[in-house]
């Protein structure tokens, strides 16, 4: 069979065949870059976080707080002072005769009271007693011996009379030489009388003012002479204490310079209880002359009149207790006084507006201070605005105060303390303020 009895292909497509072929060229084509465009937009879509919405703002927590209204006042500076209670006349007790001592009194006795001439302690008197009647039977004699030269005088003028002699007679003659000797060999035996008498009676020594026995240094049987230490004794009338002012606070005070200027009251209080209530009431009478060299203060002495109470019923100040003093001193008019612990660093306070209940600060100068108090000025704060007296963390100005009582407010400071701290574990929590 000839190739040419088979019937010949065709030489072009056909048109179905053709267009099947171009649809799926353009498929493979369109597919890929549709779907890379879908995933472009959905990437660009859903790959953007939405933006989370920020949760409303708690309302601001009022603050709470102790307070304090501030009124103006006049404030009287006392200026403080402290010292030890010394004796007055504090003296060294002893003997005016020299013997061995016989018998001790109990008003002698360390401790002990007495009243101006009260037999302390008493001597041996014998030897005493011996010189007294030697003495006498001296004056005895020195006045035997005047009689006898009066009446030897008396003779010779009559002699001289009955000689006839017109004229007076002379010094010896009289015998006036012999008779001034006499009398004055009486009056030395009397003399001498009298101080055997004196000696006598110094063997029982008396005391020489009221007072009391600090300490007594000899026992019975000892023998004594005139230079003899036999123990302290002081008065009792009253006494006084030095009572050192820095130079600093001299201005705050008027202290007298001289017994005439007036006195200046104290109050003295127990240096060795502070919560003891007792107290004393002395005067200032007068300063030393001179600044302590090596503090240089000036001592103010106060008196205390009747220290143990011998003519009262006040509470005894021994020799020697330690008492603290506040001076009174010059007074300051309109002035704010405020507690210490509610001013903070760099004279800090924080004030509550009464009107609107809104916090602020200011800033204040001192005019006085002392261990619990502030004293200022403070001419822009009105009467009646409230002091804050809670320690308060982080507290904005203009912030909204709700008043508290104390226990409450202790409370507040020790959970916002608490806060602090978990917030800042660094941070070291600051001491309680005083109530």
């Amino acid at each position: 069979m000839n190739p040419s009895d088979y019937p010949s292909r065709p030489t072009h497509t056909p048109e179905p065949i053709a267009r099947n072929r171009a649809s799926g060229i353009a498929l493979r084509i369109i597919l890929p870059v549709a779907l890379l465009i879908l995933g472009v937009i959905g990437y660009n879509k859903f790959s953007v976080e939405k933006p989370i919405e920020a949760p409303p703002r708690p309302k601001a927590k009022p603050i709470e707080a102790r307070v304090q209204e501030l009124k103006r006042q006049d404030y009287q500076v006392l200026v403080p002072s402290q010292g030890n209670i010394r004796a007055h006349s504090l003296v060294t007790f002893t003997a005016q005769v020299t013997g061995r001592l016989q018998a001790i009194h109990p008003s002698f006795e360390d401790g002990a009271f007495f009243s101006k001439g009260d037999i302390m302690l008493e001597i041996d008197p014998v030897d005493f007693e011996v010189a007294l009647v030697s003495a006498q039977a001296q004056v005895a004699s020195a006045q035997l011996n005047l009689d006898k030269e009066e009446a030897l005088a008396e003779q010779s003028r009559l002699d001289w009379k009955d000689l006839g002699y017109k004229d007076e007679p002379s010094a010896l003659v009289r015998r006036e030489p012999q008779l001034k000797a006499a009398r004055q060999g009486l009056l030395l035996a009397e003399a001498q009388e009298a101080s055997a008498l004196r000696n006598l009676e110094r063997t029982k020594v008396a005391a020489p003012f009221d007072g009391r026995v600090l300490n007594r240094t000899v026992g019975v049987g000892q023998t004594i002479g005139a230079a003899t230490p036999l123990g302290e004794i002081f008065a009792t009338d009253y006494s006084e204490v030095r009572l050192p002012v820095s130079t600093l606070r001299l201005e705050d005070i008027t202290l007298p310079e001289d017994t005439n200027d007036p006195p200046l009251p104290v109050t003295l209080r127990d240096g060795l209880n502070e919560k003891a209530a007792t107290s004393w009431e002395a005067r200032i009478l007068r300063t030393e002359g001179a600044l302590d060299a090596n503090t240089l203060e000036l001592f103010a002495i106060a008196r205390i009149q009747d220290p143990f109470g011998l003519k009262s019923e006040a509470t005894p100040l021994r020799v020697g207790q330690p008492v603290t003093a506040a001076i009174p001193g010059k007074t300051l008019e309109d002035v704010f006084v405020i507690p210490r612990e509610a001013v903070s660093q760099l004279s800090r306070i924080r004030i509550v507006d009464p009107e609107t209940m809104k916090l602020g600060t200011t800033y204040i100068r001192p005019l006085h201070s002392d261990k619990d108090h502030i004293v200022f000025k403070g001419a822009s704060i009105e009467d009646g605005a409230l002091l804050v007296l809670t320690r308060l963390v982080y507290a904005p100005d203009g912030g909204e105060v709700v008043v508290v009582e104390d226990d409450a407010a202790e409370d507040l400071v020790e959970s916002t303390e608490n806060e602090s701290t978990k917030a800042n574990p660094s941070t070291k929590t600051p001491g309680k303020s005083a109530k």
